[in-house]
């Protein structure tokens, strides 16, 4: 028997581990059961692996026959029409699979040269987090410290792999410059103590003033990052680079990677239209200018942030952003996938991101963004563990946004190859995409398994 535990954040390493079988485990081996299936991947509840060697024995071990990386097989998406119950698998439903930027990145089903309601993506696609992943500074994860987030460096990284997105995140500077950055704070260090300004309340001189120069033989301030419950680290990483603006991101990263834009504005102001609008402009400005022929997606948590946003133009999607009711806020808009339902549909937006608990919290919200013509994609850690992915390709949802970038592009390639190696492999294109137009080779039992168990591991 081998075994492999893939090193993630402490609250994700028990999630994902593999077993190899090349024969049906027998009653005195470690797991007291025998199974009927050769070379399945087995996934267990994250109690059952208290140590990496494996000591505690688990009580309800699930065999998943769909989720097979040691043998190929035929898989396809299916639309959910009731999850975890895929009583019915419909024929040709699926998204087709990823594959590289030389294909088309998305198409409208609208036919119109306006950005419409109807907006797809022609296949399922993995969006690098904030370019090659997040910088988690408290993290025992080196992957997670590997390259400065939201830099030129991290996109470029980023652009060498198979992705068709990267996300990032734009704020705008007191002058009018958009920049590219997280927090809403940015945090120094001068005599032994910690001084923490807002971003948007600086220049971009003194923006640039922070961590690693352009100019050779140039030091900028230190740079420290305060997490959500309070802890402070140095903000080091292996590789580090200096911030960089918006119109820098556009000339200088890969022209046919496309851009998630995020537009960051705080939670606990409340903005004025009017304030809204002039930062958005500033913003399009520098896209109009710069884009050229770069899929661009703009998003945002800030409801009117995206309703304006919409508003203001109709050359590129705009989606909602949300937790789906992780956080409560005080506007409900922000509470559930059904208010943002509402408000895409209200507002003539394109999509919702949300955080991939919320949808295996409420898997029929799947269904109601799917009838009301919304592309949906997701965001959060889970996104980092390969099986939690292709569970989201089994449901019909269109993409995620990764921080392991390396690892969920290599995984979706093995789905790829599975579909390609179906038996009954029938391709066409339509409307942009390539359905494989066969019957997956799993029972609709068996497949009812993962909903189940992604739920045991979202209460975890």
């Amino acid at each position: 028997m081998e075994y492999s535990i893939q090193s993630l954040e402490p609250s994700l390493a028990a999630l994902r581990i593999c077993f190899s079988y090349s024969e049906p485990t027998k009653k005195k081996c470690f797991f007291p059961h025998e199974w009927p299936f050769k070379n399945h991947l087995h996934i267990l509840h994250a109690t059952h692996l208290k140590h990496p060697c494996l000591r505690n024995k688990p009580q309800n071990p699930f065999c998943v026959r769909s989720f097979t990386l040691e043998r190929r097989m035929a898989l396809k998406a299916v639309h959910v029409s009731d999850v975890p119950n895929l009583d019915q698998v419909q024929e040709n439903a699926a998204l087709p699979l990823f594959s590289s930027r030389l294909i088309p990145q998305c198409v409208n089903i609208e036919e119109s040269d306006d950005t419409e309601r109807g907006f797809k993506f022609g296949r399922f696609v993995v969006m690098g987090h904030r370019g090659s992943g997040m910088n988690m500074l408290q993290s025992c994860d080196r992957r997670m410290k590997s390259i400065k987030e939201n830099s030129i460096l991290s996109f470029n990284s980023a652009s060498k792999l198979p992705l068709d997105f990267i996300e990032f995140d734009v704020q705008v500077t007191k002058d009018d410059c958009p920049v590219i950055f997280h927090d809403n704070f940015i945090l120094t260090e001068h005599k032994g103590e910690l001084i923490e300004k807002r971003v948007t309340d600086l220049t971009l001189d003194e923006f640039r003033s922070y961590g690693p120069q352009n100019e050779v033989g140039s030091e900028g301030k230190s740079l420290f990052r305060k997490t959500k419950d309070g802890r402070i680290f140095e903000w080091k990483v292996e590789e580090d680079a200096p911030f960089c603006t918006l119109q820098e991101v556009f000339q200088k990263v890969d022209d046919t990677m496309g851009f998630n834009v995020e537009l960051k504005f705080d939670d606990s102001i409340i903005y004025k239209e009017e304030e809204l609008k002039h930062i958005l402009q500033v913003i399009l400005q520098v896209a109009f200018e710069h884009a050229k022929e770069r899929p661009v997606i703009f998003s945002s948590f800030q409801p009117d942030a995206a309703l304006l946003m919409r508003k203001l133009q109709s050359t590129y999607p705009v989606f909602f952003l949300t937790n789906g009711g992780s956080e409560i806020y005080t506007d409900v808009r922000r509470n559930s996938l059904d208010e943002a339902v509402k408000i895409c549909t209200e507002g003539g937006l394109q999509g919702i991101v949300s955080e991939v608990k919320a949808v295996f919290r409420n898997p029929g919200a799947v269904t109601r963004i799917k009838e009301a013509r919304l592309s949906l994609i997701t965001y959060g850690q889970l996104n980092n563990v390969p099986e939690v992915v292709h569970m989201q390709h089994l449901m019909g949802i269109e993409g995620v946004i990764a921080d392991l970038v390396h690892e969920i592009t290599e995984a979706v390639s093995h789905f790829r190859d599975s579909a390609i190696d179906c038996e009954e492999l029938g391709m066409f294109a339509e409307e942009g995409k390539i359905q494989v137009k066969t019957k997956p080779r799993f029972s609709s039992e068996e497949l009812s398994l993962l909903p189940k168990l992604i739920s045991e591991f979202i209460q975890s």
